[in-house]
């Protein structure tokens, strides 16, 4: 008879415990819905990340997407790459260039969050250069610059910049070139 009990109290533990496992899993089930729902908004970065991977996968060059915009390429591509505002119709046909959704180009309407660099000292060796450059040059450019044209700073809202290939029997240049507006500081 004790055994019969001890069986009997054993089953009715693992039915007990049976039983509430289902009920978790029914709980877990009834909230994954809710959690499912929940879908991350799509980011200006995510937008750039798709706008590139399309760049690859079509084989495109930014000269030919500024071509289609009647932009410069260097103006296109920091569009594309997240650090400009388009026009409605810009985004529309950078939308149609790249195969974007929707929202990804609504979002290329959105004014970015500029000079958007992943860390303070770049670590791309590119654009370390141009850290580099700063750097080293920086305070012989801004002393040149207030030489030149007073107390102020060269704009880069008011800016243009243009890149291109400088043939060198020794090797081909960079022909950087930038321009921008000077901007006195006032006084009052």
């Amino acid at each position: 008879m004790a055994t019969t009990k001890t069986t009997k109290t054993t089953k009715t533990t693992k039915t007990a415990k049976a039983a509430n496992a289902v009920k978790a899993v029914r709980k877990v089930k009834a909230a994954v819905p809710a959690q499912a729902a929940f879908v991350k908004p799509m980011t200006r970065e995510d937008v750039t990340d798709l706008i590139y991977a399309a760049k690859v996968s079509k084989g495109i060059k930014w000269a030919d997407v500024a071509d289609q915009l009647m932009l410069s390429k260097e103006w296109t591509t920091a569009a594309c790459l997240g650090q400009m505002t388009l026009t409605k119709p810009q985004a529309g046909l950078v939308g149609k260039i790249f195969g974007l959704p929707a929202q990804a180009v609504a979002l290329l309407q959105v004014v970015p969050y500029k000079g958007s660099l992943p860390t303070a000292v770049p670590t791309d060796p590119l654009i370390y250069r141009w850290y580099e450059i700063v750097s080293v040059y920086g305070s012989t450019i801004k002393e040149l610059i207030h030489e030149e044209f007073g107390d102020g700073i060269m704009s880069a809202i008011d800016f243009s910049m243009d890149i291109a290939r400088e043939p060198d029997p020794k090797g081909d240049r960079v022909h950087v070139v930038l321009s921008g507006k000077f901007l006195p500081y006032k006084t009052y």
